[in-house]
Order: structure tokens, then sequence, then C-alpha cells
């Protein structure tokens, strides 16, 4: 058989991935397969840019992914690791000697009944475009969710003049990845621009004929609504590696080096991946966002090719994660593990109101930053991070 890479997932990080094992030299076939019919596009700019003014933002294929095969529109529904195969939609078979797994996330659903028409959610361009022929009509919007994907479409459609409420169990916005003291400038944010919030509280009931038209809260409050976001989290896409014997509990489980349960032939990278960094801890963990996409690809690319020419895969994957948010005026950048540092956080540099720098601590060592503004201080804080874990360089 000829030496065959199998990229799962046409994504930035299934393109990042397929241009790395081309620039560590593999000369065997790269084949990418894509449940969507499109190339790769970059995804943060869908709630970003919900003005509809700014272009999809496709991804360009490097020099070193020219002779890369995509097949697109061809979901994976199945796999054997041990015979070395990947099973499509199409019932067609594909041989591989080294395997990515890139496959991504899928939006979370509520489990409420009918009426569907009316109920959004926002991953892909398809779920962009419906969502903004929607605001051409849309005068109230409840978006269930605080997180980051529920407060960017929420300061947009405010912004548009749409009237805007958020749902959510927490008590304050994007809680769960920045805390208390952060959601509460946040929330006071976007409260601003016109947001209004219904927080520590569930939808039980959606209620319309053939759309929705309203949504009841668990405290019988009945909020009308021409549409509903749900902006509820995401499912990592792994059935089609079930029957393998791997930890899908959470993602696909990998070691230190982006391979999966220690196997050499095969990796993941992106949102799917779940690895321990040893920056903060030996735990492995998800990290959706665009930077570490990028990294994880790049990186486990280079792991697979170089077990494909039988050489060692280097010293362990240690990113510093990296994040942004733009929420109207709201311009948030982060990096390192703010989650892992909620008990002791404090303002480092300048005032909450305004433009600030949030370090989060974990045993009195620096794991996270958060800057609202002060863009100039990235550099900065990011090595600060990396000072307070003892200097070591990110991915090194």
């Amino acid at each position: 058989m000829t030496d065959r890479v199998v990229v799962v997932g046409a994504s930035l990080a299934g393109l990042r991935a397929a241009e790395s094992v081309r620039r560590a030299g593999f000369p065997g076939e790269v084949v990418v397969l894509g449940a969507e019919r499109h190339m790769p596009y970059n995804r943060p700019p869908l709630s970003k840019t919900l003005d509809g003014a700014d272009p999809v933002e496709w991804l360009k294929p490097g020099r070193h992914a020219a002779e890369v095969e995509w097949r697109l529109g061809q979901a994976v529904t199945g796999s054997d690791l041990s015979a070395r195969t990947v099973r499509l939609e199409s019932g067609d078979v594909l041989s591989w000697t080294g395997l990515v797994v890139a496959s991504g996330l899928r939006p979370r659903r509520l489990d409420l009944p009918e009426p569907a028409a009316g109920r959004y959610v926002l991953r892909s361009l398809e779920d962009r475009d419906r969502l903004l022929s929607a605001f051409d009509e849309v005068r109230s919007l409840v978006v269930i969710g605080a997180g980051f994907i529920g407060c960017e479409v929420a300061a947009a459609a405010a912004a548009r003049g749409v009237k805007t409420h958020v749902v959510a169990p927490e008590t304050v916005p994007i809680e769960r990845p920045l805390g208390p003291l952060v959601g509460t400038e946040i929330r006071r944010r976007l409260e601003a621009l016109g947001v209004l919030f219904h927080l520590g509280t569930v939808p039980v009931e959606f209620r319309g004929e053939a759309r929705v038209r309203s949504v009841v809260l668990a405290d019988w409050t009945e909020i009308a609504a021409d549409a509903v976001l749900e902006a509820v989290g995401s499912r990592p896409n792994v059935e089609w590696l079930s029957g393998n014997g791997l930890d899908l509990s959470d993602g696909v489980r990998c070691d230190e080096h982006l391979r999966v349960e220690h196997r050499p032939d095969v990796v993941a990278c992106g949102d799917v991946a779940r690895f321990p960094n040893a920056l903060f801890d030996e735990v492995p963990r998800r990290v959706e966002h665009w930077v570490t996409a990028v990294d994880t690809a790049k990186r486990a690319g280079q792991v697979l090719a170089a077990h494909l020419r039988g050489a060692g895969c280097g010293d362990a994957f240690a990113p510093v994660p990296s994040f942004w948010s733009h929420q109207a005026s709201i311009r948030l950048q982060a990096f390192g593990a703010p989650g892992l540092g909620g008990d002791d956080v404090r303002v480092l540099e300048g005032e909450l109101g305004g433009e600030a720098a949030v370090g989060y601590h974990r045993e009195g060592r620096l794991v996270g930053v958060v800057l609202l503004g002060l863009t100039a201080r990235y550099g900065y804080y990011r090595k600060e991070i990396e000072r307070s874990s003892g200097g070591r360089p990110a991915g090194r």
C-alpha cells in the first residue's frame, strides 16, 4: 500500500495539519476528508462580525498543501484503527498509514419540544447565513447561553437595534472561563448596549405554532421572541472513532505529544483533542480556541511525520493558549488558563471600568491573564505566564 496520511476534518486544524505533514517531508499521499462542502474558513468571525458586511475569511492552503487531495462533502462515519481504515458515508473505505483526527465540534441543542422554526445555532457558514437572514425580520432575539458566542451575538444584535435578551443558569456572563469579576464587568458593558440579562435560570418551553414566538423560563417569566439562538456549548465529533477502545468521554484523549492513546500513527488536533499541558499540570483538557487549533495542528503534523520516517517526537507539547473576543465595543484578549486560577483573581493594571489587565493565579503562580483593552501589553503578560511556569517556552 502507498504511504498515506488521512486527515479527518477539512477545518483550520485539518488544513494546518496537512501542511505540517508535508512541511516535515512526508512524501506519500495526503488526503483531507470534510463533511462540509467548503474549503476551510475561519470560524471566529462568524459570531464576531454579524453585521453582514465582512466577507467569509477563506483559508488559502500554503505551498506545502499544494499536493494534498481534498474530498469535501464526505463525512466519515466509522473507523478501524487496527486495520488502519476509515469508512465514509458513501460506503467507501480508505486505508492509511497515518491518521489525523481533526473532526472538530458541533453545537449542542436544547432538549425542548417544537416549534423548531425560529431556533438557530452558530457554528458553520450556513448557520451564520441563516441567522443573518433572520436578523432582517427579527425585532426580539433571545440568546440561550452567556458564553463567548452568546455574548458576541447579543452585542451584535443589540447594535443592530434588536431587543436582545440573554438567558443562562450562571450568575454572570462568561463565568466559567473568566470568573465573576470579569463577568460582572462584561455584563455592565453589554447592558450599556441594551442587552437584557436573565441569569440564574433556564428555558423550559418554547411557545408558538409555526415558529417560536416566546420563551418561558423556569421562574415562569415569558419573553417575546421572533428568534432564539441556542449557544449552549458544543459536542466533539468523535462518534466515528467508537469501537476502537479509545477514551472519548470529552473529545479524544491524547498524550503530551498529541498522539491518541500513545499510538504513534494516530494524532489529534484542534477542538476535539484533549491533551495535558505541562505549563499547568498533567490533566488532559480540550481547548476550544483558534490559536490552539493552529498550534496543535502544526505539532500533530510534525509528530506524525516524524513517526512515519522513523524519528522521535521531541519534547512534550506545552503551548500558551490564547483567545480573543469582540463584543461590539468590548475588546477582550486572554491567554494562559484563566479557568485554573479562578480562586485568586486580581487586577494587575488599570481599572475594570476602563482598560485593565486581570491576573488569574493558582497556588500563587500566574496561570492566566485577561486584557480589557491594553492591547500593547499583550506580549508582556504572555511572557509573565511563561516566566511563572519556570520559563519554559510555549510549544517547546
